[in-house]
């Protein structure tokens, strides 16, 4: 019932983490396109697994606009224990990306020269 698509610019390059050695992890930040401009633009972290995560660590850059398909997440994170306060986030684990407009002026990282 969580699925959702939707199209995203993405703010940050895509950081790849490997997990127990064996299993690639991608996230990064991304921005929903704005209709009004008085609203607070809403910012979702997007998280991609397996090959599927090195490939986009490897081929998309800050400004690219891609279609994005996946489930969607509402992460809660402790801040204080104290006070009670909680980080609110929402999170898509990604299943299928469609690349939509890449930036012209893009650089391609070789991951393998990173190792």
């Amino acid at each position: 019932m969580n699925y959702v698509g939707g199209i995203v610019r993405i703010l940050e390059t895509p950081k790849l983490d490997l997990i127990n050695n064996t299993i690639n992890r991608t996230e990064c930040h991304v921005q929903l396109p704005q209709v009004r401009k008085k609203q607070a633009a809403t910012i979702i972290k997007l998280v991609f697994w397996g090959d599927f995560a090195y490939d986009v660590a490897n081929y998309y850059r800050i400004n690219d606009y891609i279609l994005v398909e996946g489930y969607l997440a509402f992460k809660k994170k402790e801040l204080d224990k104290v006070t009670s306060r909680t980080l609110k986030n929402l999170e898509i684990t990604v299943f299928k990306v469609y690349p939509l407009f890449l930036n012209t002026e893009r650089k391609f990282n070789n991951i393998e020269e990173l190792k």
